[in-house]
């Protein structure tokens, strides 16, 4: 019968700190300093000017050296 009585104490124990830990970290939350990480951005990450004639000119590279890989074919041509 001690042991259960002992048992008993210790899960009330257990109990009291969850509930000192619950309650500070609602303390926290409610005083706008949560140490959390910051929220995450959603969609897409924006360039500035210069980033984006950066890519303009890779870009324009790029596809230059794909028609200059390839024999030119009229684009109007269906196949047959």
């Amino acid at each position: 019968m001690t042991d259960l009585y002992k048992i008993i104490r210790e899960l009330v124990e257990e109990r009291n700190k969850l509930d000192r830990i619950i309650t500070s970290l609602e303390q926290i939350i409610e005083s706008g300093d949560d140490p959390g990480f910051p929220p995450k951005r959603r969609g897409r990450k924006s360039m500035d000017a210069a980033a984006r004639k950066q890519v303009s000119e890779r870009m324009k590279r790029y596809w230059a050296g794909k028609r200059g890989a390839r024999p030119s074919e009229p684009r109007d041509k269906a196949p047959s």
